[in-house]
């Protein structure tokens, strides 16, 4: 899984400017999912609908308010721990499961070493990544390295201090020296301002977001972003190498290509597209390793590969008048609008050497939360029972064995709002979107929401349209011009069927807890410390 990849950003979907060539080579060897939808168009929510075949919703991973993702590891917010994910459900089958990359699934609950969120408790038996996501300060840091020698140093020095204190106040109370207890607590003192003025400086979250994790080690605070796309793959081959006689799970979240784009030097100037293109090429490269290694180590022709994005491109990511985000190619809108298709539409690829047909294009509705049901059936291991999965097996739609998705309607979330439907009647060609609420695009004229960064799912940022919106897909997939009673004879009909399948969906919906409005903010008792809090930076990476 890419992070924040536009659709538009690759040659096998159409992009002739972009150098992608490992995957494009998924593409020829396996099926293309020209309809592949997102569930969220925000990171966090996408992703728990993509581990558990449930929309977000659900499972409480939405929020009311603007922010729709975790915001820090200092947030109680997790996925819940009665959510089961494809991973735990491929462990119960034998399966060695391991996760690679990006989580952003929640860390810590009551303390900040309690990790009730880590990958571990959600049937992953391997971690090694980024539990939050990238920001901007994680890089560039060109003060890394001072202040991790600064760290070291100003520790020691505060553990001497500390162990001299102690030493006098036996040494007082044993009556073997004869000090002022106003020395002691100055001693004592300057410990504790050492500690909070070390603190106070360290506001960014580059100290306590930018960190890496091996199992529930922290092994870099704060990260050398650069260099981590390259670690992982290291361990992404590793853990292929530990595991290649017996089945397994890797799912590995690419860093790449989320802002700030850290990228190394090697593919710095490479691309045509500036910071982005160098960074979707080393993306890609990287892809190569691993499927590299999946040849090399002779798991190729029993080893099911499926590529994706979480999202559409971001749109609003710009540095001055520089595009740091991707391309959502035809497609209107961008991450962050939950109702447009450039914000939910995204990459899907899927290789199985001798199950599945290499080089087959299936324009067909597709779902990420359909990965939990197709590994279910893949694997032999069967679906709970007791609650309501929203993906469908999509292997008798991949071996050609129906010509049908069977997702006849799918819902477009934007948090906790509905923003519009999508119905394909299997009788038709015919693919309708109805959008109920859309965002104001701002500025006025523009085609995202520059002035706000993200566009919004509720309030005045909006426009709620009564009748809704319709378009057909197959006729206008950029969603430019909607159909009316005028232009479209099934419009009464269409609006009718989609709001009669939309209040049967709503009767499924179970209210719960909103994981990202209510916990959602930042305690600095639950910040990941590698050390003795305040102190914690580190690197364990350097020499490895």
């Amino acid at each position: 899984m890419v992070d924040d990849l536009g659709i538009g950003d690759l040659g096998c979907y159409g992009n002739d400017t972009m150098r992608t060539p490992h995957v494009d080579r998924l593409a020829r060897e396996g099926v293309r999912l020209t309809q592949h939808i997102s569930a969220a168009s925000m990171c966090t929510p996408s992703r728990s609908a993509f581990l558990t075949g449930r929309y977000p919703i659900r499972s409480g991973m939405v929020s009311n308010k603007i922010s729709r993702v975790i915001r820090s590891l200092g947030a109680s917010a997790g996925l819940p721990p009665n959510e089961t994910t494809f991973a735990a459900l491929l462990k119960k089958q034998g399966y060695s499961t391991g996760l690679i990359g990006k989580w952003h699934q929640g860390l810590n609950c009551q303390s900040r070493s309690d990790h009730c969120h880590h990958p571990y408790n959600y049937g992953f038996d391997y971690f090694y990544g980024m539990p939050s996501t990238l920001v901007d300060s994680c890089w560039p840091d060109p003060s890394r390295n001072m202040e991790l020698a600064i760290s070291s140093r100003l520790w020691l020095c505060v553990q001497l201090v500390a162990l001299a204190a102690l030493t006098v106040t036996l040494g007082k109370l044993s009556r073997w020296i004869a000090v002022s207890w106003s020395l002691i607590l100055s001693m004592i003192l300057f410990v504790f301002l050492l500690g909070y003025f070390w603190f106070s400086s360290y506001t960014s979250q580059l100290y306590w977001d930018c960190l890496l994790l091996r199992e529930h080690e922290i092994t870099e605070q704060p990260m050398k972003a650069e260099r981590a796309g390259s670690i992982m793959v290291r361990e992404a081959v590793s853990f292929l190498e530990r595991h290649r006689q017996g089945p397994f799970l890797l799912l590995f979240c690419f860093l790449h290509v989320h802002i700030p784009l850290p990228t190394a030097d090697a593919f710095m100037g490479v691309s045509k597209h500036g910071l982005y293109g160098d960074n979707l090429q080393e993306m890609d490269t990287m892809l190569g390793k691993i499927l590299d290694a999946i040849d090399n180590l002779g798991l190729k022709n029993h080893t099911l590969v499926y590529f994706t994005s979480d999202h559409g491109g971001h749109l609003e990511a710009r540095r001055g008048h520089i595009q740091l985000g991707g391309s959502n190619g035809i497609y209107k809108g961008g991450k962050g609008m939950g109702g447009w298709e450039g914000g939910i539409r995204v990459p899907g690829l899927i290789r199985w050497p001798g199950k599945l047909p290499a080089g087959k294009v299936i324009d067909e509705p597709t779902s990420l939360m359909d990965v939990f049901p197709t590994l279910a059936a893949a694997s032999g291991g069967t679906l709970p029972q007791d609650r309501v999965i929203d993906g469908r097996n999509l292997l008798p739609l991949l071996r050609g064995d129906v010509q049908h998705s069977g997702h006849e309607f799918l819902f477009h979330y934007c948090g906790p709002y509905l923003h519009a439907a999508r119905w394909h009647p299997k009788d038709s060609k015919a693919v309708w979107k109805v959008h109920y609420v859309t965002p104001v695009f701002q500025p006025p004229g523009s085609q995202a929401c520059y002035v706000t960064t993200y566009c919004r799912c509720s309030g005045e940022l909006v426009t709620y349209h009564d009748p809704p919106l319709l378009f057909d897909l197959s006729r206008d997939p950029s969603e430019s011009s909607p159909l009316t009673q005028d232009t479209e004879p099934l419009y009464d009909f269409v609006i009718k069927t989609v709001a009669d399948a939309l209040e049967e969906h709503k009767k499924t919906i179970v209210p719960v807890r909103q994981q990202l409005s209510e916990l959602n903010y930042d305690s600095v008792w639950l910040r990941p410390c590698c050390g003795v809090f305040p102190f914690c930076l580190c690197d364990k990476e350097e020499n490895s």
